[in-house]
């Protein structure tokens, strides 16, 4: 069994449009009025926990001045809670990514749990606590599973969207002798071993002048005005359409590489230092590298295939695939083509393609 989450987009009416925003409200405030006590309590040398924040909002909802808490699920607002409990035991872990106070200006959501809203499998109908209406969503594709919880949220171009979680079997893919390296890149996209090549599509590329042309328009506006936020909604749906354009395409890539391939060898790269490069980062963002590597290890695990991932300081570009001999001089992203004293003429992406499949294999059988 594995779990599965399917993402919809629904049209919430008029009475529904406003409970959201109240609920999204107070996720946010519960939220933020938890990290800001977190904050306040460290200061004076106590720790937190998810408990005392949980009494502490227990405490709000008393106060009079913050009835309003009670006016949406209840739900919604532990699992706020849950979440930056969930933040913090991350930060912990790993040093980075202290929790942040929530903005009112970026991406709305809600979390619920099975006990906060009713679904009929017969009827398709979903319909969340302290609503008199199901949501009026678009089934774009089915799934058997019963939801376990679901996500509601809001992006900035306004549109309404639910992720159901649920756990279904997944039918692994018949077995292929096929293997392959992948080598990734801002030129071509994904470059493989066996002469396979992904054009990178610069979604960003193809919507900047639209992009651009609706961003001077809103320096025109007067700040706060309505027709200020209609332009940001607007700048916003430009966003999100290059984001649906990249994200289509990076799926399509990966289940292309997983049908075909029973395993997969890929290098290990640190996204977060590779963007440091100024000229580069804009470029790195739009291929989407973090994003290819996640979706072919969740992929393969689901239809029984292999991802192998070898170091990232593994010379693959500079290794000559025919005799193994390193490339002697000064190497840069400007050298596309090379020679070695073997005879043999290289492309830079296809010998490293090459070179990451052997290695690829390597670490496997070690």
């Amino acid at each position: 069994m594995k779990t599965i989450a399917y993402q919809y987009r629904f049209y919430p009416n008029k009475e529904q449009v406003i409970l959201l925003a109240q609920t999204f409200g107070c996720v946010r405030f519960a939220y933020n009025s938890a990290l800001a006590f977190s904050k306040e309590q460290y200061e004076l040398g106590n720790k937190t926990n998810y408990n005392d924040w949980s009494k502490n909002l227990t405490l709000l909802k008393k106060n009079p001045d913050y009835a309003w808490l009670k006016d949406v699920s209840s739900v919604p607002l532990q699992q706020a809670l849950k979440h930056l409990d969930k933040g913090f035991k991350s930060f912990f872990k790993s040093g980075f990514g202290y929790p942040k106070f929530k903005n009112k200006h970026a991406r709305q959501s809600a979390h619920y749990m099975s006990n906060a809203f009713k679904w009929d499998a017969g009827t398709k109908s979903l319909t969340l606590a302290k609503m008199k209406q199901p949501l009026k969503i678009k089934w774009s594709r089915s799934f058997t599973g019963t939801p376990s919880s679901l996500s509601i949220s809001r992006n900035k171009a306004g549109h309404y969207f639910v992720s159901i979680l649920v756990k279904e079997e997944v039918e692994s893919l018949p077995f292929t002798s096929k293997t392959i390296g992948v080598d990734v890149g801002v030129s071509n996209l994904a470059v493989c071993s066996d002469g396979k090549i992904f054009n990178n599509p610069r979604i960003t590329k193809k919507y900047a002048k639209k992009l651009a042309k609706a961003q001077r328009q809103l320096a025109k506006k007067k700040k706060g005005s309505n027709n200020f936020k209609k332009k940001k909604r607007v700048i916003a749906k430009v966003h999100q359409k290059i984001a649906n354009a990249r994200k289509d395409f990076t799926h399509k890539m990966t289940k292309t590489l997983i049908n075909e391939n029973q395993v997969i060898s890929v290098e290990s790269l640190r996204v977060k230092n590779m963007v440091k490069n100024r000229k580069l980062a804009k470029h790195i963002h739009d291929a989407n590298f973090g994003e290819i590597l996640r979706q072919l290890e969740y992929k393969a695990a689901w239809y029984g295939r292999k991802v192998s991932a070898i170091s990232q300081w593994f010379p693959s570009s500079k290794l000559c695939s025919c005799c193994g001999t390193m490339y002697e001089g000064k190497w840069s992203l400007a050298i596309r083509n090379w020679s070695c004293a073997c005879g043999a003429s290289h492309d830079r992406d296809q010998n490293a393609a090459i070179n990451i499949h052997k290695e690829g294999l390597i670490d496997m059988l070690a």
